[in-house]
């Protein structure tokens, strides 16, 4: 039968074999997802009559039975083309199945308002049919298909029921869409303007990136005129601001450098108008640069006068104002004496004038503050050679003027300070002439070293050495004469010979401090204050040789002068050391102590004067000794020279050494 040809049971001696280019099967295998490889889900279908509708298939059929290709994989070697009289199988089909199949296809592929099956891109080449005849695998195939479009159309009235229920929902979502819309057509209005706006400013910025090219331009041709321009321009002006400094401004450190850029544009300029090419900028600026170094000098002359008077004030400490004021500022002088000599000349000397009264003023009263200081009265009664108890003098505190004692001290501080005038005036204290001597020099030294320095600070280098010194005189020379007449006030009524040598050697020491800090001009000074102190030493000296000889010559032949001694009757053939001897040692030592830093002694008056000394003692031990027997004599002189070389100790130098021989070859 034609059924079992396509049921793959034919046999050949009925038909001949079916071509080698179409599949064993007239249709695909049916799934209930998917009618073949590669093709879309079947689609729904409405409602039929029949549970076989062949019509719908025909093309189906008809394309598998007239599929003239070979399939992938087909082992046909020989195309067999069937004869001329074969008959349709789709007219076989209408005969078996008693009805005549649908062809009446649209165009676009839709029949009966449901889409006609394509031909599949792959023909399955075995169909399994499970054991069922086709008439049976199409109603199976058919009922898959209706359940399919059951549950299509159940889940069809499903998402209707869905969309009522959440029908409130859509029409907010559709509200809040269309909130949106208008939203976004506002950002979009925003965006069109944002978008003009962003044009706008954009040729802006092309604008301006045009303008900042130009100027990038200028700005790189001006700086190439400044750099060639540049240092010419600066050459010949000033700076407006250091203008209104020089004229308005405060006298202070900016000043002073306005001053500096001043002057050295005065110089370029000079040079410049000397110069054999005639600048006309040279030429307006010169009057303008006149105009402001003669404001300068003015200023300057202004700021140096004030400070000139304030050290007339009263209690002014001098060096201050020279410190803060002149020092600090000595370059407005040195302009002054460049640019007006005259006027520079003229408050140097208003300068002289004022601290040679400021110094003379403030010395006379600090000499009157220490002429108020009590002294010890040392005079000719007080000679070594004289009996003190036999003196009448004024009553006056305890003292031994020819033992030296803690007088020394004076000469071992090592940084010594004057008293001041206050204290001077107060003192109630009795002292020797070497304390108001040393506090008044010391003083006066000081202020010499200070005054010296500033001088040879701020007026050198615009004066020399020679004038400078003459300077320093002009001021000091009131004052120094003040301090030689006060030297010679203290020392003329005395005879204290210790004072008088620690006066001089004090002013040794002066001089040695004078050739430390390197200030000679003093050094006249110190001269004439050794001119006064040495002849007064050798005076008082000269009193107690004296005195001695006439201590001698007040001895009897035959007694030992027993009222001149103050010893007694009984005492007559005594060898201890005579009273005089004990002054005469003290005297001795303290001489020795003050010479203990000198050379040989021939140096110093005080050798030949302590040579003397020794000489006319040694006359008065030899004359007290006579009247002693010739044993007691030797002892007598024996203790007397012991006494004097325990009490001259070792110290004195090599003075010392010298006297120390001598009394050793007295004492035997």
């Amino acid at each position: 039968m034609w059924l079992d040809r396509f049921s793959g049971h034919s046999t050949p001696s009925q038909s001949p074999p079916p071509p080698q280019n179409r599949a064993l099967s007239p249709a695909p295998p049916r799934r209930p997802s998917q009618l073949g490889p590669g093709l879309p889900q079947r689609p729904a279908y409405g409602p039929r009559t029949s549970s076989l509708n062949l019509a719908s298939r025909s093309n189906i059929s008809t394309t598998s039975v007239n599929s003239q290709k070979l399939p992938n994989g087909s082992t046909l070697k020989h195309e067999v083309t069937p004869p001329a009289d074969f008959p349709d199988p789709l007219e076989v089909l209408e005969k078996v199945l008693g009805r005549t199949l649908q062809q009446d296809h649209n165009a676009d592929g839709v029949s009966d308002g449901y889409p006609i099956p394509q031909k599949p891109s792959e023909l399955v080449k075995d169909v399994d049919f499970g054991g069922l005849s086709l008439e049976d695998f199409a109603q199976s195939m058919d009922l898959v298909e209706s359940k399919q479009m059951e549950v299509d159309t159940r889940m069809t009235a499903q998402t209707v029921e869905e969309y009522e229920r959440e029908k409130d929902k859509f029409e907010d979502l559709h509200r809040s869409i269309l909130a949106c819309d208008n939203v976004l057509k506002s950002v979009e209005l925003s965006l069109t303007s944002f978008q003009k706006d962003l044009g706008t400013v954009s040729a802006e910025i092309e604008t301006l990136q045009s303008r900042s090219t130009t100027l990038n331009t200028r700005l790189e041709n001006r700086r190439v005129v400044e750099k060639l321009l540049g240092p010419a321009v600066e050459e010949v002006s000033i700076a407006p601001a250091v203008v209104k400094t020089i004229a308005e401004g405060p006298i202070d450190q900016e000043w002073v450098m306005a001053l500096e850029d001043l002057e050295k544009r005065s110089k370029v300029i000079g040079d410049k108008v000397k110069g054999s090419e005639k600048v006309r900028a040279v030429t307006d600026i010169k009057p303008l640069l006149d105009d402001l170094t003669n404001k300068a000098i003015e200023r300057i002359r202004d700021f140096l006068v004030s400070q000139i008077k304030a050290l007339r004030s009263s209690n002014m400490n001098a060096q201050i104002i020279q410190r803060q004021s002149f020092l600090k500022y000595r370059d407005l002088y040195a302009f002054l004496a460049r640019h007006h000599s005259q006027l520079a000349e003229e408050i140097g000397q208003a300068y002289i004038n004022t601290m040679r009264w400021y110094y003379s003023s403030n010395f006379t009263r600090y000499r009157q503050a220490l002429e108020k200081m009590p002294l010890f009265t040392v005079d000719k009664q007080d000679a070594l050679g004289n009996d003190p108890s036999a003196t009448s003098k004024p009553v006056q505190p305890a003292h031994d003027p020819l033992s030296l004692g803690r007088r020394i001290d004076v000469l071992k501080r090592s940084n010594p300070n004057a008293l001041t005038s206050y204290l001077a005036s107060e003192a109630k204290s009795a002292t020797y002439l070497e304390t108001p001597f040393f506090n008044f020099a010391l003083a006066l030294i000081d202020n010499a070293t200070a005054e010296y320095t500033f001088l040879t600070t701020f007026f050198s280098p615009l004066q020399s050495y020679h004038e400078i010194s003459r300077s320093f005189s002009s001021i000091f020379s009131p004052t120094f004469a003040l301090g030689t007449a006060y030297t010679k006030t203290l020392i003329e009524p005395t005879y204290d010979c210790l004072g008088l040598l620690l006066c001089v050697r004090l002013n040794q020491h002066l001089a040695f401090e004078l050739q430390r800090r390197k200030i000679p001009v003093a050094d006249g000074y110190i001269n004439a204050t050794n001119m006064l102190l040495w002849p007064r030493f050798q005076l008082a000296m000269d009193a107690h040789h004296d005195s001695i000889r006439r201590a001698t010559a007040s001895l009897s032949s035959t007694t030992r002068a027993l009222t001149s001694l103050g010893s007694s009757s009984a005492s007559a053939q005594s060898t201890a050391p005579t009273p005089l001897t004990q002054r005469f040692g003290q005297l001795l030592q303290g001489i020795l102590a003050l010479s203990a830093e000198q050379g040989t002694e021939a140096s110093e008056p005080v050798g030949s004067s302590v040579g003397r000394l020794i000489g006319e003692m040694e006359a008065y031990l030899a004359k007290a000794g006579r009247g002693l027997q010739a044993g007691r004599r030797e002892r007598f002189l024996s203790s007397n020279w012991s006494l004097v070389r325990t009490i001259v100790g070792d110290g004195g130098g090599k003075l010392g050494e010298g006297v120390r021989e001598r009394v050793e070859g007295l004492r035997g």
